[in-house]
């Protein structure tokens, strides 16, 4: 069966058990989202389900995707994205929300990752730098010499070294839900979430589960 939200980030919190032991809880606002269209193996060569999610003002989208959610009668809808299935008991028009999901289940959250902007390489990395003694003052957390006047006498592409660090798509998986507010649209999750808060992420059943 099909399982997945798109949402928002709203922060972290902690969760109390009987036991009186502290857990770490990531809250999420999920849905309602609406389906927006349905893709199948014989049409498309793979079957998935499209969500729309966040109604916006409708001079914020363009006339194809206005005309695209008009065909089911559905409001303007910011982020449309997709979720491969196997079996779709879903119709288009639909409108689906937390109660998707139950306390116990094990989700994988998919987000962007907060950006770091330029970083070296002992940020990024974890490079160890250079000695901190013997007239060393200003070449602390250089990376050091790159091939030069050696075999290849070049830098290899991919290799690791300073560069923009952060905002890649990140997924934390098989993480347990704790709680489901469906009158307020909110998911909990134990533990961290990628992302910054207010940043989009993705909530699909998990693979490892």
């Amino acid at each position: 069966m099909f399982k997945g939200l798109i949402g928002k980030k709203i922060g972290m919190t902690q969760i109390f058990d009987e036991n009186g032991a502290a857990h770490p809880v990531t809250l999420i606002e999920a849905g309602p989202c609406f389906v927006t269209q349905i893709r199948n193996a014989e049409k498309e060569g793979y079957s998935a389900v499209q969500l729309g999610y966040e109604e916006v003002k409708p001079k914020r989208l363009t006339g194809g995707e206005l005309g695209h959610l008009k065909r089911n009668n559905l409001p303007p809808l910011k982020y449309l994205r997709e979720f491969r299935a196997k079996e779709i008991q879903v119709a288009e028009g639909d409108k689906i929300d937390v109660s998707l999901f139950a306390v116990g289940e094990k989700v994988d959250v998919s987000g962007l990752s907060k950006g770091k902007g330029f970083a070296g390489g002992v940020k990024r990395y974890h490079f160890r730098g250079g000695p901190k003694t013997h007239g060393q003052s200003d070449r602390l957390r250089a990376p050091g010499s790159r091939s030069s006047t050696t075999t290849p006498g070049r830098v290899f592409k991919g290799s690791r070294g300073p560069g923009h660090m952060g905002n890649d798509a990140v997924t934390a998986q098989n993480l347990k839900v704790v709680l489901v507010d469906a009158e307020r649209n909110v998911i909990g999750v134990n533990g961290s979430v990628p992302g910054a808060r207010g940043g989009l992420v993705i909530i699909k059943e998990s693979r490892k589960a």
